[in-house]
């Protein structure tokens, strides 16, 4: 009896995985994109440095606002409420002599602080009741902020000039802006990928899926939500210290509920659940209003309801996937044509007819032997 070899035959060159090779482009495409991010300011103009930045800060609040909406399926329409705290905080540390860092952790733990006490009241309801709790956080804070004067600067606003660049850089202002923005923002989101990626984000997958099947698992859905938007209000808090750090001014009209829905809005049409998708909201957040005003101002809402509804309509999951949809799309036109190949017969011929098989039993170069019952059938008169 042969003896079957039960070690791994080798595999040629050919069936390899192609994963490093995968792995190799995909980090030399991010080392190019990372260059690409550091020279970038040093070329381009004023303008586009500040829009630039611009982009930057709202995409660290919509990718805060994306942890706990996209992620883990909870209602916010309150994030734009953390990030006017986030800039209160920081122009009163800069006013009072503090210290950029220390400015920057105060907005972040103070938005924390805040956005935990909301969660542990906010997170046992759901649906309409959390959507009214976070409605209500812009709403009231618009006029706290008025009449906290002291701390706010009131209707006025407030100030706070610490984001001009040294004498020793050498760069422009925008530049210097352009820098800080990048640090946090890159920083922030490496962090929400790590986030997502690990025990956390599968924790939030499961509860956004079904919160019963979530406690079978042993996941606590009340404290994965509290979780998801303490960290979205961090989220927020750090896009408020980027926001007075681009503009060096905030009001109240900073916390107004517009930029809430503004804010989900481009969460939305760049991808719910995407950390790409939310870089891509930012930027949305930023140009569309800019495009829309240049074509005609009198109908700038109505040109966003349009983009919002188009792409609701033509990509649910939003524009960040659009790549997956067009190769979609290019695999199902091209499978009619490899499963139904052309062929080449003249007009009126008749189909080729399938080879006659013999029996089983017949040998090569040889006939069959008819049965007697036939044969004796066939000899009847």
């Amino acid at each position: 009896m042969a003896k079957v070899s039960t070690s791994p035959s080798p595999r040629s060159p050919r069936t390899q995985s192609p994963a490093p090779a995968r792995r190799w482009v995909r980090l030399g495409a991010v080392v190019l994109v990372a260059v690409v991010l550091v020279v970038a300011p040093l070329f381009l103009p004023a303008i586009a440095n500040q829009t630039l930045v611009r982009i930057g800060v709202y995409a660290v609040a919509v990718l805060g606002l994306n942890i706990v909406m996209g992620y883990t399926g909870q209602v916010n329409l309150g994030q734009i409420f953390f990030v006017g705290l986030g800039a209160y905080v920081t122009a009163h540390g800069v006013t009072h002599g503090w210290n950029i860092v220390l400015s920057f952790v105060a907005a972040c733990l103070i938005a924390g602080a805040v956005g935990l006490l909301v969660a542990l009241a906010a997170a046992r309801l759901g649906g309409l009741a959390i959507a009214m709790v976070t409605i209500a956080l812009p709403i009231v804070g618009v006029p706290l902020a008025k009449r906290l004067d002291t701390f706010t600067g009131g209707s006025q606003g407030t100030s706070a000039i610490f984001s001009n660049a040294p004498d020793w850089s050498g760069l422009f202002n925008d530049q210097w802006q352009y820098y800080i923005i990048l640090v946090v923002a890159a920083a922030g989101f490496l962090l929400a990928r790590r986030l997502v990626r690990g025990k956390y984000g599968r924790a939030f997958a499961v509860v956004k899926g079904n919160e019963a099947v979530a406690a079978s698992m042993g996941v606590s859905p009340y404290w994965t939500k509290v979780l998801a938007f303490t960290i979205a209000s961090i989220y927020g808090g750090a896009s408020g210290f980027l926001y007075l750090a681009a503009v060096q001014y905030t009001s109240p009209e900073t916390l107004s509920f517009g930029h809430s829905i503004s804010l989900l809005a481009a969460m939305v049409i760049g991808g719910a659940g995407s950390i790409v998708g939310s870089l891509i909201g930012g930027a949305y957040y930023i140009l569309v209003p800019q495009w829309t005003n240049a074509i005609d101002p009198n109908f700038t809402t109505v040109s966003q309801g349009v983009i919002l509804l188009a792409v609701l309509f033509l990509l649910p999951d939003g524009l960040v996937s659009l790549p997956r949809v067009v190769r979609r799309l290019a695999r199902r036109g091209s499978a009619p044509a490899q499963q139904h190949p052309p062929t080449h017969r003249a007009a009126g011929s008749a189909p080729p007819q399938a080879p006659a098989q013999a029996p089983d039993t017949a040998v090569a170069g040889e006939t069959a032997p008819e049965a007697p019952e036939e044969t004796e059938r066939q000899n009847r008169p």
